[in-house]
């Protein structure tokens, strides 16, 4: 299984949905933002290297924190060297060590976001509940249909909790207007917390609603992925 996290903007959580959906899943999480990379950073060889030709795509893969991680560099020199157009062998390649992968797309319509969509089986679609976010993930819905990458679920962020419950014909029309089944997660202080700290939701707050959230849209993806 490769699922790509994309979002039509920056800001609607698409890194934070991916990280802990790679947890919930066992996945090894990607960080394909090659210009901002977003997900925790760690030593070694990056994704910039694998994609330069310097290390092999198993080889930058750190396991020594919570999620499995094939992590991104932060400079402008390693994002000139890499070859976006090598993702595609480089996912694939960590797919068949390690059976799942999700990866965090870069936000927009970019080349290397198509490329993300392209690597992937599937696609989760991450907005918020607002007009202009959800204007935008209507161009990156446009853009995984392009190139054929399914829908698997769109996945609304940073919920109000107290509207967690509301009826579900506002689920059914955003669900009509982006074309696939819709999941919301809720604005919790436990997202944030589990942010400062670098590890997903499940390990500083595993009876969370946020978590539950993500729990669920793992469980879900399983079976129609």
């Amino acid at each position: 299984m490769i699922l790509a996290v994309t979002g039509g903007k920056g800001g609607v959580g698409k890194s934070t949905v991916a990280y802990n959906l790679a947890a919930e899943l066992d996945a090894v999480a990607v960080d394909a933002d090659l210009g901002m990379a977003d997900l925790p950073a760690a030593r070694g060889p990056d994704l910039h290297d694998v994609l330069a030709g310097r290390a092999e795509p198993v080889e930058a893969v750190r396991e020594d924190g919570t999620v499995p991680l094939l992590p991104c560099g932060r400079s402008l020199a390693g994002a000139r060297a890499a070859d976006p157009t090598a993702l595609v062998d480089t996912v694939r390649a960590v797919k068949r060590h390690y059976g799942r992968v999700v990866i965090d797309s870069p936000a927009g319509l970019r080349c290397d976001a198509g490329l993300s969509l392209f690597a992937a089986d599937a696609c989760v679609l991450v907005t918020r509940p607002t007009k202009p976010a959800v204007a935008d993930a209507l161009r990156a819905r446009e853009l995984a249909r392009a190139v054929e990458t399914p829908l698997a679920r769109v996945v609304v962020n940073r919920v109000d909790p107290d509207r967690m419950d509301s009826p579900d014909s506002r689920r059914k029309r955003l669900a009509s207007t982006l074309g696939g089944p819709v999941t919301r997660v809720p604005d919790s202080t436990a997202v944030a917390r589990a942010q400062n700290a670098g590890v997903p939701v499940r390990t500083v707050a595993p009876d969370s609603r946020a978590r539950e959230a993500f729990a669920s849209l793992a469980g879900t993806l399983e079976v129609t992925v």
